[in-house]
């Protein structure tokens, strides 16, 4: 009897775990976006870093061993990402919309 009681319990109280979750407001939303272009440019400061190491250890064996290593693979050069800087998607509309207006388009002559 007292499992059936404890299941019980745990069923009532696990029905309050399923309840659905108000949407997120709007601060949220822009807090969730910020924290993901962080997480993005995190990644490619990341990417950077790997890079500029690979460089030095390719040079390294280079340097070290040059009947061994054979001849360097051309690649593309590292990428600095340069400083994280974030800009709400609410500003760029807001920018768009400051811009003049383009002059009306002359209407078309009749022959």
């Amino acid at each position: 009897m007292n499992k059936n009681l404890i299941a019980l319990i745990l069923a009532g109280l696990s029905a309050g775990a399923l309840a659905k979750l108000p949407a997120p407001n709007d601060e949220a939303k822009a807090k969730a976006a910020e924290a993901a272009a962080k997480t993005a440019h995190a990644g490619k400061v990341d990417g950077y870093l790997l890079c500029k190491s690979q460089d030095k250890v390719a040079a390294h064996v280079q340097k070290t061993n040059k009947s061994k290593a054979g001849k360097p693979v051309a690649t593309a050069p590292c990428a600095d990402p340069g400083k994280f800087v974030y800009t709400p998607p609410e500003a760029a509309p807001a920018a768009a919309a400051a811009a003049p207006a383009a002059a009306p388009a002359a209407p078309a002559k009749k022959s």
